[in-house]
């Protein structure tokens, strides 16, 4: 099976969103690998922590916007 992992990491980044807590941090539970490759992307900080939380960039924090408001904001609504 072909997984396409952008796909992925743009819902993953949008839930990140919908979970933020505070300006800028939300809950890290999803998958590993998506979390990895959004902050190889400069779109969250090292997932790899103590935390059970990461921060989302300046970047990431208005693409994760962006992308939840496509995925999950119904139009006009």
């Amino acid at each position: 099976m072909d997984i396409n992992t952008d796909a992925i990491d743009e819902v993953v980044l949008a839930l990140l969103y919908l979970n933020l807590c505070g300006e800028n941090r939300a809950w890290r539970s999803f998958d590993w690998d998506a979390l990895d490759r959004l902050h190889e992307r400069g779109l969250i900080g090292d997932p790899v922590n103590r935390a059970k939380s990461v921060w989302l960039t300046e970047e990431g924090l208005g693409e994760a916007e962006r992308l939840f408001t496509k995925y999950f904001v119904r139009p006009g609504g």
